[in-house]
């Protein structure tokens, strides 16, 4: 029991120094609240229109095929890492991959659900 004192004294010291920074804030801060600083921020530009505004489908899609693929590209980086093991076998698994991809990407162009409309 002796040998965790350092331990709860380690958690407690924290825990206190925490409750008294944030206590002491409370009363060194001033609070000076203005329409200004209460507006919300976004980039240096002043916000227009409803926060609530719907995206297009189109925006969804793509961002869901850019996913899919950066996660596929991220299969590439193992591979090339283990390419010299792997051998012929590995190289030609790794072409089959890359045509599916490829074979995935045509159609998405022929679909054009790549382009903004």
């Amino acid at each position: 029991m002796l040998a965790y004192l350092p331990i709860l004294l380690f958690v407690v010291v924290g825990i206190g120094f925490a409750a008294v920074t944030i206590g002491l804030s409370t009363f060194i801060v001033p609070r000076r609240t203005s329409a200004v600083k209460n507006a919300p921020y976004e980039c240096g530009v002043d916000p227009v229109g409803d926060a609530r505004g719907r995206f297009s489908v189109k925006f969804y899609l793509v961002a869901v095929l850019f996913i899919l693929f950066d996660i596929e590209a991220v299969f590439l980086y193992p591979w090339a890492v283990s390419f010299r093991m792997l051998g012929f076998y590995g190289l030609i698994e790794m072409v089959l991959f890359i045509a599916i991809l490829l074979v995935g990407y045509v159609y998405l162009l022929k679909k054009r659900a790549l382009e903004w409309e």
